[in-house]
């Protein structure tokens, strides 16, 4: 199993707070932070745009990405929304350990 952090950026905070809390619920992530005010420059069809977004990182399991990314794309304001997993080289034990217990979808309560 594979340790990730996710890096969605959102419209609002409003919108990164419900689609963290969102994969909480479901048991696809661990943590969910959310920085406000990020701002963004880019390229979307054809022009250069600057958006201020907000920015969730999310720590999970890689086997968890692809029913992360369903349900973000499912409940996200954009057509293209930013997804992206990056691998946990290190982490301290007691934490990822935590990390991995949280991030399987399990059916009932969690510890």
């Amino acid at each position: 199993m594979g340790e990730v952090v996710v890096l969605i950026t959102t419209a609002s905070d409003e919108e990164a707070q419900k689609i963290g809390r969102m994969l909480i619920e479901e048991g696809l992530v661990a943590c969910a932070n959310i920085i406000p005010a990020v701002r963004s420059i880019f390229r979307w069809e054809g022009q250069v745009t600057e958006e201020q977004e907000a920015l969730l990182v999310l720590k999970s399991v890689s086997e968890a990405f692809d029913s992360l990314e369903a349900k973000v794309k499912a409940h996200h304001s954009y057509s293209v929304p930013e997804i992206i997993a990056l691998p946990i080289q290190k982490g301290s034990d007691p934490y990822m350990e935590w990390l991995r217990e949280m991030s399987r979808p399990v059916k009932g309560p969690r510890k």
